[in-house]
């Protein structure tokens, strides 16, 4: 799908089917949307430039997503989707400028797109170039991007609310509720992370982009540029800062199941202590030797049993002194 936008912020449709000799001088803004052959083809005779394919698009040497040929600017960023799934992704997203337009080539439909050409129809004849066309888009994306991080914060605010209870609560919870969680937090680490990646791939576009010659002519743009910079810089921060709280949880949760494990082992073994005493006493009078008083004895029954119990009260009585149980 081809989508072209004028500078009022109308978007219209360009199809193989019904071609065109030349683009309408009023676009600034050509979105190619999981474009097949037909439609490369004819977004390069519109817009008389080479455009990279989907491989060219996963190529991650630096000198292959930013550069400049034949006047035209070509830069490739990893923005983030698929946030509100378990497994989100980065999708490669080419950005060409081409004289005064911008050419976008994407295989994924990211929410920040939907959100920039929602706002274009808002605010017609805001962006009337294409370094300000791509300024804008960035400040978008990178708005979404806070958003993200948002929800991420979120989510662990919610985890760590469920994970850090008092006793008498966490006796309540359900067998492997902790085991449980610990795919939670994955989710919420593979979101940041995810995050973070598209954050410095965006810092190097951006700084790529501050360094022609085209947008430093074009004031709007420039300022808009050193905005988004900033921002990036402080979202990267910010995730840091998320990722090392995702990491105490991850910690923690662990260090919480360790401690069960050990307060269950810890019954067994002072169960097995106080089962001892009776144990020895019982295998004593089970010995059935021919010279033992007590087997004449009218009470040596009750007085065995006496003996058992009182072997197993006295270690009990003991640690609940000293605390252990």
């Amino acid at each position: 799908m081809i989508r072209a936008y004028h500078v009022n912020g109308r978007a219209e449709e360009i199809s193989p089917a019904n071609p065109q000799t030349e683009l309408a001088s009023d676009i600034v803004w050509l979105d190619l949307i999981r474009p097949d052959r037909d439609e490369e083809a004819l977004a390069e005779n519109l817009l008389g430039i080479p455009l990279p394919t989907r491989d060219d698009l996963k190529d991650i040497e630096p000198s292959s997503r930013l550069y400049v040929e034949d006047s035209a600017v070509y830069m490739t960023a990893s923005l983030i989707w698929k946030v509100e799934t378990e497994l989100p992704e980065l999708t490669d997203i080419a950005f060409i400028l081409a004289g005064h337009r911008l050419v976008t080539i994407r295989y994924a439909e990211p929410r920040a797109f939907e959100l920039f050409s929602a706002g274009l129809l808002r605010t017609p004849g805001r962006c009337k170039t294409g370094p300000e066309m791509v300024a804008r888009l960035l400040e978008t994306i990178v708005d979404r991007t806070a958003e993200i991080l948002e929800l991420a914060v979120a989510r662990v605010d919610a985890l760590s609310g469920a994970v850090f209870v008092s006793r008498k609560e966490a006796r309540r919870r359900p067998p492997k509720f902790l085991e449980d969680k610990l795919l939670d937090i994955a989710s919420h680490h593979r979101l940041v992370s995810k995050a973070r990646d598209s954050l410095v791939s965006l810092s190097r576009l951006v700084i790529f982009l501050r360094s022609l010659q085209l947008v430093h002519k074009d004031q709007e743009a420039d300022a808009l540029c050193r905005t988004v910079a900033r921002d990036i810089q402080s979202l990267a921060e910010h995730a840091g800062f998320v990722a090392n709280n995702i990491t105490f949880m991850l910690d923690a949760a662990l260090g919480l199941i360790n401690v069960e494990q050990n307060a269950i082992i810890k019954i067994f073994s002072i169960a097995s202590v106080v089962f001892l005493p009776p144990t020895l006493v019982a295998s004593v009078y089970g010995m059935n030797f021919h010279f033992m008083p007590e087997l004449d004895w009218n009470l040596g029954y009750p007085f065995a049993l006496f003996l058992m119990l009182m072997s197993a009260v006295i270690p009990f009585l003991l640690f609940r002194w000293k605390g252990w149980l």
